[in-house]
């Protein structure tokens, strides 16, 4: 698989003489395989209509360790922390509120981009011979008990909720 090397993450050694331990190891494996797969220039090349000056953090680098985040177990933005306290692991990540800038200027036309990139990388990817022979989808779901002070009924039209609260 042939793609520019543009590495944005420090070279690592891998040795077994337990000096220079890291947590999350695994997890940079994940983010080398998307930086071989060029998923980051992809993506950004998806955005390059939200650039309008020269950034420290490419928004699709952003989306990516948001991706890595993800996978490594984080459940929202501000869990990118976990990437960003090993710079010599990760190297530079983006900051919390630059992670919700890059969000916040996602519109559907981007969106569009988005998936369109993401298909390309992984068309690279599956056409150098990685492509699964079978594909599981696992879904897990939680139950979450709110509470609520309210002593009235009414229709609950927060976040296009369609339940009625008490």
């Amino acid at each position: 698989m042939k793609v520019k090397n543009s590495r944005c993450r420090p070279r690592v050694r891998v040795t077994a003489d337990g000096h220079g331990v890291v947590s999350h190891a695994g997890t940079r494996l994940l983010a080398d395989m998307a930086e071989r797969a060029g998923l980051g220039p992809d993506l950004s090349g998806a955005l390059s209509a939200m650039v309008l000056r020269r950034r420290r953090h490419d928004p699709g680098q952003v989306l990516v360790d948001l991706a890595v985040t993800l996978a490594d177990g984080g459940e929202c933005v501000s869990d990118l922390k976990v990437l960003r306290h090993q710079p010599d692991l990760f190297g530079a990540v983006a900051s919390q509120p630059t992670a919700w800038r890059v969000l916040d200027g996602i519109d559907e036309r981007l969106l569009a981009g988005l998936q369109s990139a993401r298909a390309v990388s992984r068309a690279r990817v599956w056409a150098a011979g990685l492509a699964p022979a079978a594909l599981t989808l696992d879904f897990d779901a939680s139950l979450v008990n709110v509470h609520t002070r309210q002593r009235t009924r009414r229709a609950n039209v927060q976040a296009g909720g369609t339940g009625f609260t008490r």
